[in-house]
């Protein structure tokens, strides 16, 4: 009998997922989606483990996460897998985190699915973690599928920070001085100079674990974006969150700050 019940369990549980797919309007769906994957520890904590554990179940569901994003035809997704805040965590929990991204992040690319780009103030990183980076981002680089964004040591404001210095050193180097560039500068000048330049902003960003902030995650390029929180940790987010949260976005009507 708790065999049956789990089977038709798992049967209604895939025709509510096929009946919300099949109603989400094919026009509005996102193009770029943003992840702040949260909540790894306090579910590591509630199933009395550690937070490796909790770090190691987050990194297992991001290839099934992406597998979902293909599907509904997602161009870009961003994942926010370490803060700049983050470095100054104990280093045992921050070695054993790089650890379990490294490995995350060597075994998407190792798909060949998907490419991979790196986001994040890289110098702040271990070598060790930057050259497991730097190789996914090369064996990727021709691969036609979606772009993954992973986003390590990555902070909103050290972006701006950083795209405005590479702005300010490009324009010395072009002989500009101080004021011609004060007189010209524009959003797009800044724009052109972030982590994700070339790519189109996020139209939809969700944050799993119930807490409802950006806590500074695509700050610029957020700007327009619809927001959609979700009460499950991110070890256990499902397909059919995913498909709630793309539904409320389609249900919206964007006016981009109109």
């Amino acid at each position: 009998m708790g065999k049956m019940r789990t089977l038709l369990g798992e049967v209604a549980y895939d025709l509510y997922g096929h009946r919300l797919t099949s109603n989400l309007p094919s026009d509005q769906l996102p193009a770029h989606v943003g992840v702040i994957l949260d909540g790894n520890r306090r579910w590591a904590a509630e199933m009395g483990s550690t937070s490796a554990f909790g770090h190691r179940a987050g990194g297992e569901k991001i290839a099934e996460f992406l597998g979902w994003c293909e599907e509904l035809g997602v161009e870009v997704v961003t994942l926010w897998l370490l803060s700049t805040d983050n470095l100054a965590r104990d280093p045992d929990e921050l070695d054993a985190l790089l650890e379990i991204i490294e490995e995350t992040v060597a075994s998407l690319a190792q798909t060949n699915r998907w490419q991979i780009h790196p986001v994040g103030a890289m110098e702040a990183l271990p070598e060790r973690t930057k050259i497991a980076l730097t190789k996914a981002l090369t064996q990727t680089q021709k691969v036609k599928g979606l772009l993954v964004n992973v986003a390590v040591g990555y902070g909103g404001r050290q972006e701006v920070v950083d795209a405005v210095r590479s702005l300010l050193q490009e324009q010395s180097a072009a002989g500009k001085t101080l004021d011609e560039l004060a007189s010209a500068i524009t959003i797009e000048h800044i724009a052109s100079h972030l982590y994700t330049k070339g790519q189109p902003d996020p139209d939809l960003v969700i944050r799993t674990s119930g807490e409802q902030r950006l806590s500074g995650f695509l700050l610029w390029q957020s700007a327009h974006s619809e927001f959609y929180f979700c009460e499950a940790y991110w070890p256990n987010f499902r397909k059919i969150d995913f498909l709630r949260a793309v539904r409320s976005y389609a249900a919206r009507n964007r006016r981009f700050g109109i």
